[in-house]
């Protein structure tokens, strides 16, 4: 499906050539974990939640009507979990989402781009109402949106940290290139015209700068409150009527541009509330000929929530909840250890619950799915590095665990002679206690 070459086909499997290249990525990543298994399970159980949804996937073939078609999407959903445990489990865990982001966004940007610009045979598809649209090294407009949202928002993020680290080895030309990165990705948030993915990426920017205030650095639990009023806040411009102005001011129409035509049509059909038709399994078969003699060429809800339900039932529906909750929860603690990087994963979950209201995002091989788990594992490494400050690296280590680390000689700079004072106190002890015992004895 790379460069829409091989488009997908109805089955949802590519050719053999992109088959052969996930087999093969995914297997390097095992062995990658197989060699950092402790470390992995300790991810793992922090990041429950997330487990526990891929194990309900896998056990929900037992019901599904196309088994087959389940697990071969499952394997494939596998990757995303590989891959982010990878990066969360890596000696320098931040440092390794600051090369993920910049490798990947190198790359993927700027071709994007390039397809636009000089080959559109390549760069734009016909959709079936026969409109031009953007699709770059993707093969769809909103899979072009989420992707560029995704990868956009981790170069505002480095950024704001160059901005904000004046010592930073090589700061001036990290921050040109990453100032490029960040303005190829803000031409093709413009130039997709997904709506949904611009708004995320505007929410999510705005929350790291938020957070980035001394009112938050010093005080992590104003966090909550900041996350709650923007909550409460779209909350209440649903309930008072304001959903049409709120669409709008996004460029979509009172409808969501037809979703919400979908959405009464879809939630009647699910095949059972409770466990759903089975994981990937409503949009295939029968069931999907019978959908597009209503509403020709669509294969998904559009809304995250109701794509999980359809699939997985109210068992699913309640488990994305426990991963975005938990999730959550834990990035928050890092933010409390590590301000910067705290605010980019807490950027990532609340933008994807968000951007899942209208868009399905909690799909598997869905960037902003890919990025909701690989917030979840970061997190969770964080809190595992600092309940083993042995293990911990300087980059995700706060000041408690440097002083734990600094051994007992250890002066703190700038304590000045009260830490001095006390050190010859502590000194003068031993050897009080020293002499003690060798007359006792």
């Amino acid at each position: 499906m790379w460069l829409g070459v091989n488009p997908l086909t109805d089955s949802g499997s590519g050719s053999l050539v992109d088959d052969l290249i996930s087999a093969f990525l995914i297997l390097s990543a095992v062995v990658v974990l197989c060699h950092r298994n402790r470390l992995a399970n300790l991810v793992l159980k922090l990041s429950w939640p997330v487990a526990l949804y891929f194990l309900y996937c896998l056990a929900s073939a037992a019901w599904s009507d196309f088994p087959g078609h389940g697990l071969t999407r499952w394997v494939r959903g596998v990757g995303d979990l590989a891959m982010a445990l990878v990066i969360a489990t890596d000696p320098q865990p931040t440092a390794a989402l600051r090369r993920f982001f910049s490798r990947v966004g190198f790359i993927l940007l700027p071709v994007s781009i390039l397809l636009l610009k000089y080959y559109p045979s390549l760069g734009h598809v016909y959709d079936l109402w026969g409109e031009n649209t953007n699709t770059g090294v993707t093969t769809n407009k909103n899979m072009l949106g989420v992707m560029t949202f995704a990868l956009t928002l981790g170069a505002f993020w480095q950024v704001l940290r160059l901005l904000r680290n004046k010592d930073e080895p090589n700061r001036k030309r990290r921050l040109l290139a990453q100032g490029f990165l960040l303005y190829f990705g803000l031409a093709l948030l413009f130039t997709a015209h997904s709506a949904t993915s611009g708004a995320c990426f505007t929410l999510g920017a705005g929350l790291m700068i938020a957070t980035s205030l001394p009112l938050f650095t010093r005080r992590p639990a104003a966090v909550h409150a900041l996350v709650l009023a923007i909550l409460l806040g779209g909350g209440l411009v649903v309930l008072l009527g304001g959903k049409g102005a709120a669409a709008s001011a996004v460029g979509r129409n009172a409808d969501f541009t037809g979703r919400t035509e979908v959405w009464e049509l879809l939630f009647p059909m699910a095949p059972n509330p409770i466990v759903g038709a089975g994981f990937e399994n409503f949009w295939f078969g029968p069931r999907l000929e019978n959908l597009w003699r209503i509403y020709p060429g669509v294969n998904e809800a559009h809304d995250g929530y109701l794509e999980v339900y359809l699939n997985l039932g109210l068992v699913g529906v309640g488990m994305i909840f426990l991963i975005l909750i938990q999730g959550y929860r834990r990035a928050v603690d890092a933010f409390r250890r590590n301000p910067a990087l705290g605010s980019l994963l807490v950027a990532y979950i609340l933008s994807s619950a968000i951007y899942s209201i209208t868009e399905a995002g909690f799909r598997m091989l869905d960037p902003i799915w890919f990025c909701l788990i690989l917030s979840s594992f970061a997190a969770s490494r964080a809190i595992v590095m600092a309940e083993a400050p042995s293990q911990a690296s300087p980059e995700l280590a706060g000041p408690a665990t440097h002083l734990a680390n600094a051994g007992p000689n250890f002066v703190p700079i700038g304590t000045g002679r009260a830490a001095a004072s006390v050190s010859r106190s502590n000194s003068f002890q031993n050897a009080s206690t020293t002499h003690r015992l060798q007359r006792f004895s």
